[in-house]
């Protein structure tokens, strides 16, 4: 039997490596003659860096950025030279998961460091910078970005204004920076959310970072205010295309000042996987993550994947912590991890432990 293990990462307890090696070791141990295919999951969001720190040549790269809230931050990336080919994750410089709760203020973060990070990539002229837009602390339209790559902004009296969600309504001028050898721009995101309205990133991702319904007005205005003053300095206006609102609308400020391409993170990275021929070639798929819910049927990797399993008729099983309805119905079987007797934080440390376990368990249920 040859069987491809493709997970996502377990967050807050494995990478996705990691749970590729404890799902293929516990599979083993009852199906010792299987043949095992390992791939890693990501969509853009956190460990998307990870899936392509084993490729070839692949370097880690190390820049000081600032977090969110302006505080130094030695960040990471992956340079791939052969290709010219950088991958960012916007989460390792302005990550939600980075600022404690008690300090989050959504009105202050911004991407500055993620702009500083693209910066850094944009050195040795590389050809492709992919940035992946989940897991961030922002609702900032992508202003920070933009002025970390040089743009600056002022108000209507020639003052300059920090780029901050709770200052995007001083904005009257923006003035570009010297222009510079120019680098094809991926944003990998699998949101479709526009900039604005009641599907836009403040109303929709702002509670998750901790926004109030006056906090929401306040990021609501600042943005359609921002957007009116790239509007009239480009002549055209990126509010409505699909994903501008991803990342509190980093979509848009990728759009609009670097020319960007939004593309689904999970299909992008699935193509250079080489996936979809890996799961024509194998009997049984199995993947998983931290949690099957909602999201997963929104092109999260697991169930993306699913998609493509059912596209070539194989089964399909997925582990996770949680498993939620109706998440579990596009699965062929689905299998949680999570112990109910003992808390969040020591089902946590023991992911890989229970991974395994319950690895091996379904596969000794598959040939008795």
């Amino acid at each position: 039997m040859k069987i491809l293990v493709a997970p996502d990462k377990f967050k807050g307890s494995l990478t996705a490596a990691q749970a590729a090696e404890a799902i293929e070791c516990g599979w083993r141990e009852a199906m010792p003659g299987a043949d095992f295919d390992r791939a890693c999951l990501a969509d853009g969001g956190d460990g998307t860096a990870d899936v392509f720190s084993s490729c070839e040549g692949a370097e880690r790269k190390r820049a000081e950025v600032r977090d969110a809230l302006g505080r130094s931050l030695v960040a990471e990336y992956v340079w791939i030279p052969g290709e010219r080919l950088a991958v960012i994750e916007m989460c390792a410089a302005s990550g939600l998961a980075q600022i404690p709760e008690n300090e989050r203020d959504i009105l202050r973060s911004t991407t500055f460091g993620t702009g500083q990070l693209i910066l850094d990539a944009m050195a040795p002229g590389p050809a492709t910078i992919a940035v992946g837009l989940g897991g961030s602390a922002t609702n900032d339209g992508g202003a920070g970005l933009a002025s970390a790559l040089g743009w600056k902004f002022q108000d209507c009296r020639g003052r300059d204004v920090q780029p901050a969600p709770r200052n995007l309504c001083d904005i009257a001028r923006m003035i570009p920076p010297p222009p510079r050898d120019p680098a094809k721009i991926l944003a990998l995101s699998d949101v479709k959310n526009p900039l604005l309205g009641s599907r836009g990133c403040s109303r929709v991702y702002g509670p998750q970072k901790g926004a109030s319904e006056d906090d929401i007005r306040i990021l609501e205005s600042g943005l359609e205010h921002f957007a009116d003053v790239c509007e009239e300095a480009f002549g055209t206006s990126r509010r409505d295309a699909p994903g501008a609102g991803a990342a509190g609308g980093t979509g848009f400020g990728l759009l609009t000042f670097c020319g960007a391409e939004i593309v689904p993170g999970f299909d992008w990275i699935a193509e250079r996987l080489g996936l979809e021929a890996r799961v024509a070639a194998c009997d049984l798929v199995i993947t998983g993550e931290g949690s099957l819910d909602a999201q997963t049927l929104e092109g999260k990797g697991p169930g993306a994947l699913a998609e493509l399993a059912k596209k070539y008729g194989k089964p399909c099983i997925a582990f996770a912590g949680r498993v939620e309805m109706p998440a579990a119905e596009i699965f062929s079987r689905c299998v949680s991890i999570g112990d109910p007797a003992i808390g969040l934080a020591e089902n946590l440390a023991r992911g890989a432990q229970s991974l395994r376990a319950a690895a091996t368990k379904a596969a000794r249920s598959l040939i008795s």
